[in-house]
């Protein structure tokens, strides 16, 4: 296990960008990941675990995440200003806004995220948790703040899709996941990600990703997808979780077991 890097650093490489969900939200598990090698633990606090506004819960997952050299990629409720710096303070580096509609939802997520923002101040502030040693400001550099904050967003409504080029126009957002379910949902077909019309919408989200330099990102639990998505251009994927991966390794040895034990 080394040293904890940072997504903003991972994406500068030439290479896909590799992690997985922790769907109960435990820090051992974002252990776990730290051990095989994973590049990021994905915690879900728009549907799952605790408050974002939980500082000690949040404290543990980045703790369990600099002991095993990982970093976190959050996914907020919200992209609220609020929500933003209660999560960046207690030393979260990589945050994702969900269901935003318009580039002002994003622009907004990121200047709370930052000291400074296209040469003006930040609302980002000096806090007294994780990320500023509890307190000591002296140990805080805001230049060094803004650089290793990294901040991505979900393309998954038919507003966002209709905005997407000057969604990923804003400066300082960094990646963009598409989010096929509830894109499926906005358009009018509920839960058919491969109905035509949302295929159109999440190529036509991930070619304006890569015509503007930003990372785009695929959810997927399946090798051969993940390989596909490579190919066509997605870095940063999320390849499963532990739920998942009980029901199927497990699942399948148990029934293996049991057919041949009747």
């Amino acid at each position: 296990m080394g040293e904890r890097r940072h997504l903003g650093d991972l994406l500068d490489e030439e290479r896909a960008v590799l992690g997985a969900r922790v769907s109960t939200t435990d820090p051992a598990i974002v252990e776990v990941y730290g051990g095989l090698g994973l590049d990021f633990a994905w915690i879900d606090l728009e549907h799952t675990g605790r408050s974002p506004y939980d500082s000690r819960y949040l404290e543990e997952l980045t703790r369990a995440a600099d002991a095993s050299g990982i970093d976190l990629l959050v996914r907020l409720p919200s992209g609220e200003p609020p929500v933003v710096r209660k999560v960046l303070d207690a030393g979260v580096k990589t945050i994702l806004i969900p269901r935003i509609e318009s580039p002002s939802d994003v622009r907004r997520a990121v200047r709370a995220s930052r000291f400074v923002y296209e040469d003006e101040p930040g609302t980002y502030g000096g806090g007294a948790g994780r990320d500023s040693s509890w307190g000591d400001v002296s140990t805080v550099d805001p230049s060094d703040h803004d650089e290793t904050v990294s901040v991505g967003c979900m393309i998954e409504t038919k507003s966002a899709v209709d905005n997407v080029d000057e969604v990923v126009a804003v400066p300082g957002l960094d990646f963009a996941f598409v989010g096929p379910a509830d894109l499926s949902i906005s358009l009018g077909h509920s839960l058919e990600k491969d109905h035509p019309d949302v295929r159109r919408a999440m190529e036509k989200a991930r070619d304006a990703c890569l015509d503007a330099g930003v990372t785009a990102g695929w959810v997927t639990d399946d090798t051969s997808d993940a390989e596909s998505a490579i190919e066509a251009g997605y870095r940063l994927l999320r390849i499963g979780d532990e739920i998942a991966s009980v029901r199927t390794v497990l699942g399948s040895r148990y029934e293996k077991l049991r057919a041949n034990s009747d």
